[in-house]
């Protein structure tokens, strides 16, 4: 078992406050959960946002009903709670009437669950975002399967074309991998987004996905997808806004101190795992085998430094950076009032030198170029 960044988990409960949980179906949440309950010597309660019954009793906000739900226990565990109708003004009841109480309440839905225990849960709670997993959980010595960072680099081409859900790591044989990852994108992922009143057509959701997917790496223009999917930029908009919420994609915007020559009207738009991507164009050919090699090594260094920012944390905002003529960045960190330039190369690079523009532009600026050889040290502590 692949031990998780956010281990011991009890290290971010405690009573009086609520601990969100968020994260894509089939990432680990559950198992993470259930690791946890294992260990803690708290008398718990675990529920799922699936039961209809607990959706009831908590949904009606009837404070006696709310109460009793966890009287008698020191941890409330809620899976899936973005399925409870006013979730947030439940757990703010338990928490204002019974301080005592510790809660754990997990979602698949950034956009739903968010909107609910948002305000109602000002200042008492703390969020925690669970990805794929991540080059440094394989290289922690707990886990299982474990690997050391030669390992890492020798499978290398296998993260980037099954990606790196935990079954996906888990499975050994290729054909398996491709059914699970294949599965998780068909059945799962997209299972809270079709949920929505809003998503009216799951064909326009897919054809969407399939168009960010052989656009990967380049930037999106909204108005040019409305009208490759005969809809308006609203919708388009919006359904992008749902697919970044229940983590699908990551949204990076372009990178501008307002020269005038910068790029910052359209957005780069990431898959949270390769695999995913793969799975949606059935495009599984090793590496030395497709022509957007380039692209996924890209999508693979972009998310794996995200996760690190995460788990880390690492405090900073992320851009891309590009010219009207043509000279481009990947990834721009900004950290405590510098900036990071960092370009990602599957191929080594010779000339291994930033472009003319962002020195001239910030000649303060570092600049590195992200290769297999060296991503360990840019992805991991």
């Amino acid at each position: 078992m692949i031990t998780r960044a956010y281990e011991p988990l009890g290290a971010h409960v405690h009573p009086g406050k609520v601990l969100v949980l968020y994260g894509a179906r089939r990432v680990g949440k559950t198992t993470l959960l259930q690791n946890f309950l294992r260990e803690t010597k708290l008398k718990y309660k675990l529920d799922s946002g699936d039961n209809i019954r607990t959706q009831q009793v908590l949904g009606l906000l009837d404070f006696a009903q709310v109460l009793g739900y966890a009287e008698g226990y020191e941890l409330l565990v809620i899976d899936e709670a973005q399925g409870i109708p006013n979730i947030g003004k439940a757990l703010k009841i338990l928490v204002d009437q019974a301080p005592q109480l510790a809660i754990v309440a997990s979602g698949s839905s950034s956009f739903d669950l968010a909107g609910q225990v948002g305000e109602p849960l000002t200042g008492r709670k703390r969020t925690l975002t669970l990805y794929p997993i991540a080059q440094a959980e394989l290289l922690y010595p707990t886990s299982q399967p474990h690997f050391n960072r030669h390992e890492l680099r020798e499978r290398l081409a296998e993260f980037l074309v099954y990606g790196t859900y935990p079954e996906v790591i888990a499975a050994t044989r290729r054909n398996e991998k491709i059914e699970i990852t294949t599965e998780i994108a068909n059945s799962y992922l997209l299972k809270d987004i079709l949920a929505f009143d809003r998503v009216k057509s799951s064909r326009t959701l897919l054809d969407l996905l399939r168009l960010l997917a052989f656009q990967l790496g380049g930037e999106v223009s909204l108005n040019e997808l409305a009208t490759q999917l005969g809809v308006d930029t609203k919708t388009v908009q919006r359904y992008l806004d749902l697919l970044e919420k229940t983590f699908v994609i990551l949204r990076v915007g372009g990178f501008s101190r307002n020269l005038r020559n910068e790029i910052t009207n359209k957005a780069k738009y990431y898959f949270v795992d390769t695999g995913i991507r793969n799975a949606l164009i059935a495009q599984f050919n090793e590496p030395a085998q497709r022509n957007d090699t380039g692209a996924l090594w890209e999508n693979f260094v972009v998310l794996e430094r995200l996760k690190l920012r995460t788990y880390a944390p690492l405090y900073a905002n992320f851009y891309f950076w590009r010219t009207y003529d043509r000279q481009e960045i990947d990834l721009v960190e900004e950290r405590e009032g510098n900036l990071f330039g960092y370009e990602c190369k599957w191929s080594p690079a010779k000339n291994a030198v930033a472009p003319k523009a962002w020195t001239a532009a910030y000649p303060q600026a570092e600049y590195r170029i992200i290769t297999p050889e060296n991503y360990l040290e840019f992805v991991t502590p």
